[in-house]
């Protein structure tokens, strides 16, 4: 599968150009954002159309995204948890990663998703 000319954005509530307000990533005016609100859709999104030319990350994507402190693990699939799979999907099929950016506003979720994907792209050289 090759990469589309299309751009994801993962975002519970948000949409880019609001995301442009507080990241000044001119790339959150363009008009051709193609929106999914879960990590059903992510993965549905990519499964459908192939992998997109970027994605850009929320964290977190539900109002039930705290850690529960006893099993470790979020009410929701976070953004991180797309990130994952994501990782999985290129390995599975010998494919680059697409570009990325992380525009969350949970700094603790937004480091965990860029360290993620930027320890697997340095390992793919």
């Amino acid at each position: 599968m090759e990469i589309t000319k299309r751009l994801l954005f993962l975002d519970d509530i948000r949409y880019p150009v609001e995301a442009y307000q507080y990241t000044k990533q001119e790339i959150f005016l363009r008009n051709d954002w193609h929106i999914v609100r879960n990590y059903e859709q992510f993965v549905n999104s990519i499964l459908e159309k192939g992998l997109p030319e970027m994605i850009s990350f929320d964290h977190d994507l539900a109002d039930n995204h705290n850690l529960n402190q006893d099993t470790q693990q979020y009410g929701e699939k976070t953004g991180y948890d797309c990130a994952k799979w994501l990782i999985e999907y290129c390995m599975d099929h010998y494919l680059d990663l697409p570009k990325f950016y992380c525009h969350s506003m949970n700094p603790v979720g937004k480091e965990n998703i860029q360290s993620l994907l930027k320890n697997f792209k340095e390992q793919k050289k």
